[in-house]
């Protein structure tokens, strides 16, 4: 399927916008996967450390949100189409399926690191490719959220270890 792209003054070539674009809707796809399941995390935690928990996942959410709507908002620029309904989440997200039937906040933690761990991989992925496609404001862009979301999986490997 060919990326669709609309009219702009934007200097970088046609075919390197629909690759970057098609790029950034694959990683809008899994970071919207990610924050819901942050979501899922912070509304269902149980245990002597749920409130702790409960807070760090709801900043985890809100931290990428504000990732989303960046990278939502560099397909459009390069005159594509975010497509950020659950529907293409559901069906493009190459992440793990969230367990529903998870409750204590060490199996939480453990689910949210693997996710944040596996679309680090990934954001980091996409600072290669954008840059080898000439786009490095998109690469700029995919090395902050890289970046942020390293900070976030700091923060959520520390519970884990908190033991040790």
């Amino acid at each position: 399927m060919t990326t669709k792209l609309h009219p702009t003054r934007n200097d970088l070539p046609e075919s390197t916008r629909r690759e970057v674009v098609d790029l950034l809707n694959q990683n809008l796809a899994d970071i919207l996967d990610l924050g819901l399941q942050a979501k899922q995390a912070h509304w269902n935690v149980k245990g002597p450390n749920f409130i702790g928990l409960h807070e760090l996942f709801d900043k985890v959410a809100e931290q990428l949100e504000e990732f989303t709507d960046e990278i939502a908002e560099r397909a459009v620029e390069l005159g594509g189409v975010a497509q950020g309904t659950v529907q293409v989440v559901a069906k493009r997200s190459t992440l793990s399926v969230y367990p529903l039937d998870v409750a204590s906040g060490q199996a939480h933690v453990e689910a949210r690191g693997d996710a944040l761990a596996t679309f680090g991989k990934a954001i980091r992925a996409a600072i290669d490719t954008a840059t080898k496609a000439g786009d490095a404001d998109t690469a700029d862009l995919c090395t902050g959220v890289s970046r942020g979301v390293d900070k976030l999986l700091w923060m959520v490997e520390a519970h884990a270890k908190a033991k040790n």
